[in-house]
């Protein structure tokens, strides 16, 4: 037997029918991480019962058989594994039940799936999943690969008495395959979870570090994680004030990168959060926040009862938002602290409203804060005028002449500290999508003009156009406290794992690039990106792509207007429609998996699907080789946005950035819909629907089969 740590037993056919049942069991409860509960151990009974008289039946002992085996850094472990006659058989157990559940079929389907995208030395196998309802009566009787090509059988279900001739079956269909690799049990495993499941795992294990992409993570994301905490030990140990700027391709891990970095600085290789020495990430992103807090509580509390804990749900989410937190509430908790009104633009903190605490002073008792989506900071005026009018506290925090930009009083928080901190700033390039949203230059002004004591760590990528547009450069020349490093930049998509090069084509799409084409063509074979004028098409596209748990979804703009006509209907707005939208299973009509619903950028930016449907409305159109804009107004026409003006430039740069960021939510592939719009003609030659006139649509469309999209 191997002492592998990738699972609890592994041994040859021969070996394992050798020993006892008593004597595997042993093994299996030796290498348990902590103490196997009573139902665990029944079930191990069973299924060493059911493997060693299967096994003795087939006669043929030149198999392995693996127990408990990890999938890495995805927290999930197969029950039992054969690596026979060149076939990865991939069981789960369901033991002393009689019926067959879907979701039952759809986890053993995930176990294989898993071991297909990620596990190196199953990629090119025939890799059968098995469900095994001990008591179920019947077996399945078609054996056959799934429709895409990828040497996975479709599941497979039986009960104890049908498995051998199952088994044999199967031999029989796949008679000539190459022996599996000797170093399958150890083979490199590269996942890349989403970030739903990325946050509940390191949540659980407070490490980034096997969760995330193999290559990804040595190259880029371990160490700029790395990078970061050095940064705080040194502002610490000097006691200074730090602010570092990470960005990264859309999908590259920064938010991965922020948990992680809240996670390791709050406990620090320990189960209990260490005193004094607290991170917490904030963003501004209400449906990410709300999405994240509730899948991490959720997994919590079934935990909790796991070990029979008398704990509510409530109390895991109070539990979760210690550590991820809305910014506005960050915010809005300092702002309590000020005199007010403001005298003469300076803000002062009110100790009639604030308790000075001896290194902490008035600040928060956190040492480092974790700004996501940092570009999405509220300028100015747009603070102003939420405080003017009441802010989140309504007449009680009424703030008449702010005299600061959101980033500024961010940074100014934490400036209230006596001993020292650390802000990380996550940028996302391109990814502005609200108006009063003041882009990356706004920290630098900040920096500049109100706190130049500060350290400033930048990534060399900042200084690139779609970064402040381009001025970084300029804006930091005369500051000397300036450190450039490439660890502060992640340029290696983890979002979609069959298309590093997804953002790059996005990005040349959108631009009119010329190696917009040339991208599509070396992505289109891992990565599909197809192209109809049909929603139903998108549908049934969508439908016949999943499998297991994953996601599938409809996204549209915010500013799309006709969509009603194809049986589509805007996600409303509100948190808790996000978590149902994210969160709940297909069988669920809240689900994004019955794509009845559409979210839109405001919804989705920062987390991902595995396949979707992007349905490209007459708002954003390809016309005389450049895109135009257009607001529906009135529920009767589309008018252009035209003009030079501060705002309408704005305005345009949101629309583009909308649409660049629902083209990289899909992990997996997407479809993109341009409708054909409404075709007919009345008798007296009138369109019957004006709003959707073909021309609308038709730019865009030949634009993007233009590039070679496949049309279905």
């Amino acid at each position: 037997m191997s002492d592998s740590p990738r699972c609890l037993y592994d041994d040859s056919f021969a070996s394992f029918l050798d020993e006892t049942g008593m004597s595997v069991l042993g093994k299996l409860v030796d290498h348990y991480h902590g103490e196997a509960r009573t139902t665990t151990i029944e079930a191990w009974k069973g299924e060493i019962s059911i493997m060693q008289d299967v096994l003795s039946r087939i006669g043929d002992n030149d198999g392995r058989i693996v127990f408990e085996y990890d999938i890495p850094r995805l927290g999930k472990r197969i029950d039992v594994v054969l690596l026979f006659k060149g076939i990865i058989f991939c069981i789960e157990f369901k033991v002393g039940e009689t019926r067959i559940l879907e979701a039952d079929v759809d986890q053993v389907l995930d176990y294989a799936l898993d071991l297909k995208n990620f596990h190196k030395l199953s990629q090119e196998k025939v890799i059968v999943p098995i469900l095994i309802a001990t008591n179920y009566a019947d077996a399945s009787s078609v054996i056959q690969m799934s429709v895409y090509d990828d040497r996975v059988v479709n599941p497979l279900v039986t009960g104890r008495e049908h498995l051998y001739d199952l088994l044999t079956a199967v031999l029989d269909k796949f008679p000539d395959e190459t022996p599996v690799d000797r170093n399958w049990i150890i083979s490199p495993y590269a996942p890349t979870p989403t970030i739903i499941e990325a946050a509940r795992s390191l949540y659980e294990n407070h490490s980034v570090e096997d969760i995330t992409r193999h290559e990804a993570d040595e190259v880029y994301t371990d160490r700029t994680i790395g990078y970061i905490l050095q940064v705080i030990k040194k502002s610490k140990e000097e006691q200074r004030k730090s602010i570092c700027f990470v960005t990264g391709v859309p999908g590259a891990g920064k938010t991965l990168v922020g948990l992680d970095v809240a996670i390791k600085q709050t406990y620090q290789g320990g189960d209990v959060p260490v005193e004094d020495e607290g991170a917490v990430y904030l963003s501004g992103n209400g449906p990410l926040v709300a999405v994240l807090t509730e899948a991490l509580a959720q997994d919590n509390y079934k935990k909790s009862r796991d070990r029979n804990e008398k704990k509510k749900l409530s109390d895991s989410r109070r539990e979760v938002s210690k550590s991820i937190q809305m910014i506005h509430r960050y915010r809005d908790n300092m702002l309590a602290k000020i005199k007010n009104p403001v005298e003469n633009g300076i803000l002062e903190i009110d100790p009639e409203k604030a308790v000075k605490m001896e290194k902490a002073g008035f600040g928060e008792v956190e040492h480092v804060a974790i700004f996501d989506e940092a570009q999405r900071s509220w300028t100015h005026k747009r603070l102003a005028d939420y405080l003017k009018r009441g802010g989140t506290y309504g007449n009680k925090l009424k703030v008449p002449n702010f005299p600061m930009s959101e980033a500024a009083f961010l940074i100014w928080s934490l400036d209230q500290r006596e001993d020292w901190a650390t802000i990380v700033c996550l940028v996302g390039g391109g990814q502005e999508i609200n108006t009063g949203e003041a882009g990356i230059s706004e920290w630098i002004a900040a920096i500049n003009q109100k706190f130049p004591q500060w350290d400033v760590y930048i990534s060399p990528q900042l200084t690139d156009a779609e970064y402040a547009e381009g001025k970084v450069n300029e804006l930091l020349k005369d500051n000397s406290n300036v450190t450039y490093s490439e660890s502060l930049h992640l340029a290696v998509t983890l979002r979609s794992y069959r298309a590093e090069k997804l953002s790059a084509f996005v990005h040349a799409l959108l631009s009119f690039d010329d190696s917009a084409a040339a991208l599509y063509s070396e992505i289109k074979d891992h990565y599909p990106i197809i192209l109809t004028r049909d929603m139903e098409k998108a549908r049934k596209w969508l439908h016949e792509k999943v499998r297991g748990t994953e996601r599938t979804g409809v996204l549209v703009t915010k500013e799309a207007a006709r969509f009603k006509p194809l049986a589509i209907h805007i996600l409303p707005t509100g948190d808790e429609n996000a978590v149902h939208w994210f969160l709940e299973d297909k069988t669920d009509t809240r689900s994004s998996n019955y794509l009845e619903d559409a979210a839109t950028e405001i919804q989705v930016q920062g987390l991902e699907l595995d396949y979707t449907c992007l349905l490209w409305d007459a708002d954003m159109r390809y016309e005389d080789g450049k895109w135009r804009f257009y607001n529906f107004n009135g529920n009767t026409r589309w008018n252009e946005i035209t003009g030079n003006s501060e705002s309408k430039q704005e305005k345009v740069k949101y629309m583009l950035n909308a649409y660049r960021v629902l083209l990289t939510r899909a992990r997996a592939g997407m479809v993109i819909c341009v409708p054909e719009g409404n075709p007919n003609k009345t008798m007296s030659g009138f369109w019957e629907d004006s709003t959707r006139l073909p021309e609308y649509y038709d730019g865009t469309y030949r634009y993007l089969k233009s590039i070679g999209l496949e049309e279905l």
